[in-house]
């Protein structure tokens, strides 16, 4: 508790708690506060057994950390974990990825390629997915043709639930939900949900699916944050936490022209495990 008081005093904004109960939270970390270039959220779940017998149990989540990248930072941060057994790590791990995050900025690194900024501040967004018809933002579901082809085609639609929106200071969340085998289906999914044109012109879509591969006895998963930053890893997340199997989740966000802050996130996880309890 001493070290979530600290936590959230030092961190202040950039210290979210996802859940008070199960003790999940999530730590916004760039290389610099005035215009970070670099910058990654760490979502750590903290057991019965942390600090004196367990680590945390933690992901890392950044859309340019992958491969060699993700490999380095992870054994980082387990070494510090081993070099501190039994004592409270979560600090030295915030400042060893900051570390990592200023080494990258002060390098000759390319600066990351963010498609999108976060909803906070797409401040002209207001109602206006209850005019007219506005043009279906296609990205989302580019991201998966490489995994399907065009013979592929007829794979057959599952279907769609939609859950109940929240509604918080204008803004509205909303959850739906499909039953998946292939990310083909996963693909018809997305596709059928932007012929909506209230859907397609949200804010933000944010997505993750579970499959399982019975055959290899592995999960085939991946996430989309479509602008709300680290929102479809913590989604995804969510998803592993209530060990939920082959389905998709999309969570439609339209802003209302008042700033939530980390209220969105919770929104955002409520009522996709609204729609999953469903």
């Amino acid at each position: 508790i001493d070290e979530i008081e600290a936590l959230s005093s030092i961190y202040g904004e950039d210290w979210c708690v996802v859940d008070e109960d199960e003790k999940i939270y999530c730590i916004k970390i760039s290389d610099c506060l005035d215009q970070p270039k670099w910058t990654l959220c760490l979502q750590v779940i903290l057991p019965p057994g942390y600090p004196t017998e367990e680590p945390p149990i933690y992901q890392l989540n950044a859309p340019w950390l992958r491969g060699q990248d993700y490999t380095e930072l992870a054994n980082s941060l387990e070494e510090i974990y081993l070099q501190n057994l039994g004592e409270s790590i979560l600090y030295l791990w915030v400042e060893k990825i900051r570390e990592v995050l200023v080494e990258k900025a002060q390098s000759s690194e390319p600066e990351p390629d963010i498609k999108k900024t976060s909803e906070e501040v797409d401040e002209d967004d207001g109602e206006d997915f209850l005019l007219d018809y506005e043009p279906i933002r296609e990205d989302p579901i580019k991201m998966l043709n490489y995994v399907t082809s065009e013979s592929q085609e007829d794979e057959e639609l599952p279907p769609i639930h939609h859950g109940n929106p929240i509604t918080d200071r204008r803004s509205t969340f909303q959850a739906h939900l499909a039953p998946v085998v292939t990310t083909r289906q996963v693909k018809r999914v997305l596709e059928k949900l932007y012929e909506n044109k209230k859907i397609a012109s949200a804010t933000h879509n944010i997505y993750a699916y579970r499959i399982y591969c019975e055959d290899k006895q592995t999960f085939l998963q991946d996430c989309e944050d479509d602008g709300e930053t680290a929102a479809g890893g913590r989604l995804l997340h969510l998803m592993q936490i209530l060990n939920v199997h082959n389905v998709l989740v999309v969570v439609s966000r339209w802003y209302g022209g008042i700033l939530l802050g980390p209220d969105r996130f919770k929104h955002i996880n409520n009522c996709a495990r609204n729609v999953l309890v469903e």
